[in-house]
């Protein structure tokens, strides 16, 4: 597991693991395609914008777990002094904001025919709202300060700040009374989804997934490059 935490051992890893996951990202967004659109169910009330949820969901989760990743890394960096935390925070922030600008935006488009509205100031979509401009601050960040070692730990410590909103995202529709609706899978209860929904969601949600690897071992190993450049 030392490629988790080490530069030169993760592009080892990496070098072997980017072609299989590449295509094992093409191989299940295929898979995941054709049952969204050809074999899932339309929703007896939503009819065929049910499907958004194909995009939308995977993309929220995947928005969460990216910060929660920099989170680690950002105490990894700052209480263990493992540099490779810094690395994983430059690569990955811009990964995050997508993943939550498609969230955003796939949220947008399944609101209008629901609610009425493009957007409401209620608590889950606030909370992804501020999740969004966190990401943009942190990508700001890193292109702003001169001083790398600087910079570095003043994002590591804003990641950490920052983290107080992922359980406000999480829970929010437990929290207050909003529009959006509850969780409905939960490793508490019965996921309240038939399974012929389920089956594409957890295959997009897999196949975003192996798309964000992708594009994060890429920029990791450019970030590794241009640090050792510098360095050289």
């Amino acid at each position: 597991m030392m490629f988790l935490i080490n530069p030169n051992k993760f592009n080892k890893a990496a070098d072997f693991l980017i072609k299989p996951i590449l295509v094992l990202s093409i191989i299940l967004f295929s898979l995941g395609l054709l049952f969204s659109f050809y074999l899932s169910p339309e929703d007896y009330q939503q009819g065929s914008t049910v499907r958004i949820m194909y995009v939308h969901v995977p993309s929220a989760w995947l928005a969460l777990l990216t910060y929660a990743i920099m989170t680690l890394y950002s105490i990894a960096a700052l209480a263990f002094r493992i540099p490779f935390g810094f690395i994983i925070n430059t690569a990955v922030a811009p990964i995050g904001g997508i993943f939550t600008l498609i969230c955003i935006i796939s949220g947008s488009f399944w609101g209008k025919p629901m609610w009425g509205t493009w957007w409401v100031w209620d608590a889950r979509l606030t909370s992804v709202a501020i999740l969004f401009i966190i990401y943009l601050v942190i990508i700001f960040m890193n292109l702003s300060f001169e001083n790398r070692v600087v910079r570095e730990k003043v994002v590591a410590i804003f990641v950490l700040v920052g983290s107080i909103n992922l359980p406000i995202v999480k829970f929010s529709v437990d929290w207050w009374n909003t529009l959006h609706q509850p969780a409905t899978i939960s490793k508490l209860s019965k996921p309240n989804i038939d399974p012929s929904m389920m089956i594409p969601l957890i295959i997009m949600t897999f196949a975003f997934a192996m798309i964000g690897l992708v594009i994060a071992i890429l920029r990791i190993k450019t970030e590794i490059i241009s640090r050792k450049s510098n360095l050289g």
